[in-house]
């Protein structure tokens, strides 16, 4: 199977299958493309419980631009 086949085939998954596949690209990857490393164990559980409530509602997540801009706009106060 080609990248370009496995890319096509990725966007027809459930959100179970995705997740399944995340789990097996860091088993892969040892979880290195996560963090790098510098998570804590803590901070891994919060990004992957947000991952699953994302594709459980899509509809409730913005944009990372539009998030950086509120984040820039509150420090800035």
């Amino acid at each position: 199977m080609s990248k370009a086949e496995i890319l096509e085939a990725i966007v027809k998954l459930n959100p179970e299958e995705r997740q399944e596949l995340r789990l097996r690209l860091a088993e892969l990857d040892e979880d290195e493309w996560l963090d790098d490393g510098l998570l804590t164990e803590a901070e891994k559980t919060i990004i992957e419980e947000r991952f699953r409530d994302l594709e459980k509602n899509p509809h409730t997540s913005i944009p990372w631009e539009a998030a950086k801009t509120r984040l820039l706009a509150f420090f800035e106060r």
